[in-house]
């Protein structure tokens, strides 16, 4: 009796465990910007952005995989009239001198 009781505790303890990181994982993953620049040249991920990002100088599309919109500009510094750009959606960007915020 005793030794069933401690392997049901032990199996609620890693049910609950699992369950709450599983929860907590999801909740910390809130989303991403991605620019692809060129063939020769890594992603650029911009993880849970806020605010105004300037693009790298050889950028050329940028994918919103957040859950809001992001607004793509033609100056660096976001001041410009902007291009929304739609949840799990992308964009061609304005290549050396571009920003978008989110």
């Amino acid at each position: 009796m005793r030794c069933s009781r401690t392997v049901l505790l032990t199996a609620a303890g890693v049910l609950l465990a699992a369950t709450t990181a599983s929860g907590t994982a999801a909740a910390a993953v809130p989303g991403e910007v991605v620019v692809f620049s060129t063939e020769l040249s890594p992603l650029t991920v911009y993880e849970d952005p806020h605010g105004c990002h300037k693009l790298p100088p050889d950028a050329h599309v940028l994918t919103n995989r957040t859950d809001r919109p992001v607004t793509v500009y033609a100056d660096p510094f976001c001041l410009t009239p902007g291009l929304t750009v739609a949840p799990d959606h992308g964009s061609h960007v304005a290549a050396g001198s571009g920003s978008f915020s989110a």
